[in-house]
């Protein structure tokens, strides 16, 4: 079958598995598309990964990717409707779609019409312009202060997970599975164990929590990192609100007792909420996360979600976990409990919280008008400029000394 990639083998045995493959593919992108619990979409991936192994054992290869299928230029051109007819001596430079009536073209063309974002060759990859990256930027300015102040230190660790290390928690890795990349190869060689791309990095930085915490007077512990994560999303790639790689923080801490990570993840909601509320002049709900929805090995999960009017849909803008004391039993990180005389030790009680780069992305959604991207003020690169008006011989040099002064008292103001 050329579209689903050549049968390696010769023989009836191959071209069937081949196209169970096929139609095993399909069914889990079904599955995906109809909102399946996770539960079902497991199942349907469990069989396709043991029929891509039946097919490696058979053929000595791994099956060629199988993909949905391809549409013709005319079905293309269909889908798309009537081209939109350019009058001689108009532009594009401006927004050819409307928000409510075709917001995905309409998000598409705000965030590169406007040097937000630069498509990359790497599907659900993508270029932060320095428009976007400047509001990153404020955005981790002002959260750094606020974490700073709860005793939080920033750290960086590896982005590389080792397989052994990632699947010490069942269940964490069970909900990240299909999303993991992995490095199996260096140059022509084989790795003799393959190497994961960071989902998240509980099950790298825990195995140094276990040996940096002995006694309670090392707790609490409170790191955050500032760092990029792989997701390889099975869904379509949207810039900003789902991408393969993204910028995030990730703050992983522990305490002596639950009420003490409980008030954490409280506190920390409540600095999501201000991002959204004071830097990005977004409305949020803040929330907790039903028992499927919740992080995958916590107690349970916090939110703040946004709403976005066009599409009528709330959106997640940041996440608050309570880990409780599963990770910690799972990697052995306990201290010595300071009222026990015989030494008995202690599970830690932990947490988790991030925000990503998302961010910009509900922004735009939110803010955004037919005639292009609106920025809050405080997030803005440039939030004013300063125009001269009625320029002469006479007043050349006295305006623009004028102008100069009042930039330097603006920039002295913060702006």
């Amino acid at each position: 079958n050329a579209e689903y990639g050549v049968v390696a083998a010769v023989g009836p045995a191959v071209a069937a598995l081949d196209a169970k493959i096929k139609a095993q593919g399909d069914k889990v992108r079904a599955g995906k598309g109809s909102g399946a619990s996770k539960e079902e979409v497991g199942i349907l991936v469990a069989e396709l990964l043991q029929l891509k192994t039946e097919y490696k054992t058979l053929t000595g290869q791994d099956p060629a990717q199988s993909a949905p299928q391809k549409q013709t230029k005319q079905q293309k051109k269909a889908k798309k409707g009537p081209a939109v007819k350019i009058e001689a001596g108009v532009t594009r430079l401006c927004l050819e779609a409307k928000k409510l009536e075709d917001l995905p073209n309409w998000y598409s063309q705000v965030i590169t019409k406007s040097e937000m974002i630069e498509y990359y060759d790497v599907s659900g990859c993508y270029i932060l312009r320095p428009w976007s990256f400047a509001i990153w930027e404020k955005i981790q300015a002002w959260f750094d202060i606020e974490i700073k102040k709860l005793g939080v230190s920033n750290c960086y660790f590896p982005m590389f997970v080792s397989q052994s290390a990632l699947e010490r928690e069942k269940d964490h890795i069970e909900d990240f599975a299909p999303e993991v990349a992995w490095v199996t190869r260096s140059g022509n060689s084989e790795l003799a164990e393959p190497i994961a791309l960071r989902p998240t990095s509980e099950t790298v930085m825990y195995p140094s929590y276990s040996d940096w915490i002995r006694s309670h007077r090392d707790l609490p512990l409170k790191l955050n990192q500032w760092c990029n994560v792989v997701r390889w999303e099975f869904k379509h790639p949207q810039p900003f609100l789902r991408t393969r790689e993204f910028l995030w923080q990730e703050g992983h801490t522990a305490f002596a007792t639950r009420e003490e990570a409980a008030e954490e993840v409280t506190t920390i909601l409540e600095l999501y909420h201000k991002v959204y509320k004071d830097l990005l002049a977004i409305p949020t709900v803040k929330g907790r996360k039903t028992e499927k929805e919740k992080f995958a090995g916590g107690d349970y999960t916090t939110t703040v979600e946004g709403y976005v009017s066009a599409t009528g849909r709330a959106i997640q803008g940041a996440t608050s976990h309570h880990l409780g004391q599963n990770f910690s039993k799972m990697f052995n990180i306990t201290f010595e409990d300071p009222d026990s005389t015989t030494g008995e030790k202690l599970f830690v009680h932990q947490n988790s919280w991030g925000i990503t780069t998302r961010t910009i992305g509900v922004m735009v959604m939110v803010h955004g008008d037919d005639k292009g991207l609106v920025l809050p003020p405080r997030v803005a690169k440039i939030q004013v400029i300063i125009v001269p008006c009625g320029i002469s011989d006479k007043n050349a040099v006295e305006l623009k000394a004028h102008c100069t002064a009042v930039e330097k008292s603006l920039m002295k103001a913060g702006i």
